[in-house]
């Protein structure tokens, strides 16, 4: 098997697993447009509750056996004690890639597929997500409940590619992972002066408790640290051993050169509450520059996580180049 990773101390990486699911349409099967995360996350949690849950569990928080409930551990994990800066609870130790299907009408026999990133690099569990996907195709996606098939699921390395194949059909093809996708943290060995950031999903980046007009590094880098910072110390290694306040300085330093930003809003309804939600954000491009190396590995780090609210449901993913 292939391994995703490269080396790095053990304080200064961040680690996580990366799977495809790969489907048949039975029906047509629509995803409306900048709700194709939504979709998945929410019925995924559904479908994960009923068949995890004991018949008895009326709230996951409170529950007796959330710190072994699968549905609680991933989807409603609860802080003991204080979390990192930030979070009150641990964030979701996955995220959705779906933004590809926003939009997409799938005719019946067409196949399709989404990702899921996985931080949870002690117990990342494929099987409780090839599951509850399984049986949520069967009973049916989107607004018009078209009914699929899950094919199998694949293991992706750090290049996006198949690493091994988990699920295939009725089972699980092999008990083993791939090991997992490493991400060394350390400076770039030689200088970046710029680097151009595409937000492919609306973000929504906060500072001092309000929402940022303006993307400017020091927010970006920021909220970035503080996401690879929680989902390691929950779910990983520990926290990050990395000098936090000089780093944020340094950030303040590079600039916010070109941008093409707009601005999306839409909304979501929560399956749970029947509420409607915001779910809004910009999207486009931005370049930065200043002295960037030792902030790029964090940059191909959020790559993987997304950045700002809402992430686990697919917003807040970015790409990253380094510009000439």
């Amino acid at each position: 098997m292939v391994s995703g990773g490269e080396s790095a101390q053990p304080g200064c990486n961040f680690a996580l697993y990366a799977f495809r699911f790969h489907f048949r349409a039975c029906d047509s099967v629509f995803f409306p447009s900048g709700k194709a995360g939504n979709i998945v996350r929410g019925a995924f949690g559904v479908l994960l509750r009923k068949l995890t849950c004991v018949p008895e569990c009326t709230d996951a928080r409170t529950c007796p056996r959330r710190f072994s409930c699968p549905y609680a551990r991933m989807f409603e994990p609860h802080a003991i004690g204080h979390g990192p800066s930030g979070f009150a609870d641990p964030p979701r130790p996955f995220v959705f890639r779906a933004a590809h299907l926003d939009g997409c009408r799938v005719p019946a026999g067409s196949r399709f597929h989404f990702d899921v990133h996985v931080f949870d690099v002690r117990n990342p569990a494929p099987q409780y997500f090839a599951l509850a996907f399984a049986q949520l195709a069967r009973e049916g996606l989107g607004p018009g409940r078209g009914r699929a098939e899950l094919l199998r699921v694949e293991q992706l390395g750090r290049d996006r590619q198949p690493a091994a194949v988990v699920f295939q059909g009725a089972g699980f093809a092999d008990p083993d992972l791939a090991p997992p996708i490493v991400i060394g943290l350390r400076p770039a060995p030689k200088p970046v002066r710029r680097v151009r950031i595409r937000f492919l999903t609306p973000t929504e980046l906060k500072a001092a408790g309000e929402l940022a007009l303006r993307p400017e590094f020091a927010i970006l880098f920021a909220r970035i640290r503080d996401r690879l910072s929680a989902l390691r110390t929950f779910y990983g290694a520990g926290p990050l051993a990395m000098d936090f306040r000089g780093m944020g300085q340094r950030a303040g330093r590079v600039a916010l050169g070109r941008t093409a930003l707009r601005w999306s809003e839409t909304s979501r309804r929560s399956g749970r509450t029947g509420q409607q939600h915001p779910f809004g954000g910009f999207t486009g491009e931005v370049e930065y520059e200043g002295e960037l190396a030792e902030f790029l590995p964090f940059l191909e780090a959020a790559q993987w996580t997304g950045v700002g609210r809402q992430a686990v449901w697919g917003k807040g993913e970015i790409s990253v180049a380094v510009a000439a």
